[in-house]
């Protein structure tokens, strides 16, 4: 009985874990699976889970990443969103409306676009004179967000250390009689 329980749990396992890949009108939906569109195969939306989207090619829609990274070498036209990736655009890449990356670097080639905005948060960009952003470019470094963690970091150490120093002290004063009162 334990043997065919063992068995189901690792199957059902293999089939959680397995790439699944979902198509509807050239859009392209992966987990753990990368997604390329070259030239002569376009893709229309590119949404990928824990893999990374290469573009060649094409790209008509929007191209979402978790977990992964984004590597434009050709045409996206309309918006590119990284959550905890790199984004690098290629020599001569174009990206028709906007860049977003949380936690992630980006990287342009040069004359490299970006039609409208380009926002990264807790990131860095790395990026030559000639590439173009179209409207606002916001940039939030990676390094802002360690501030909080080191204030409460701080507040974690004094507070140790001040309830050891107090375990000591009593510790210490342990041995001794309490005096009389008079």
């Amino acid at each position: 009985m334990k043997l065919r329980a063992l068995i189901f749990c690792l199957l059902m396992a293999t089939v959680a874990l397995a790439p699944m890949r979902a198509n509807a009108n050239d859009d392209a939906v992966q987990f753990g699976s990368d997604i390329t569109a070259s030239a002569d195969h376009p893709v229309h939306d590119a949404v990928c889970f824990f893999c990374d989207v290469r573009a060649d090619g094409e790209v008509t829609g929007d191209i979402v990443v978790f977990f992964g990274d984004v590597h434009i070498n050709g045409t996206a036209h309309r918006d590119v969103v990284n959550f905890f990736g790199r984004t690098q655009l290629d020599d001569g890449a174009v990206i028709g409306r906007d860049l977003v990356n949380f936690f992630g670097s980006v990287r342009a080639g040069q004359n490299a676009q970006v039609g409208r905005s380009m926002v990264i948060i807790f990131g860095n960009v790395h990026a030559p004179a000639s590439f173009s952003i179209g409207q606002d470019k916001f940039v939030m470094p990676g390094f802002l967000l360690l501030i909080p963690f080191l204030f409460f970091a701080l507040i974690i150490v004094v507070i140790v250390r001040a309830i050891r120093a107090w375990q000591w002290r009593r510790r210490m004063y342990a041995g001794y009689p309490v005096p009389p009162h008079l």
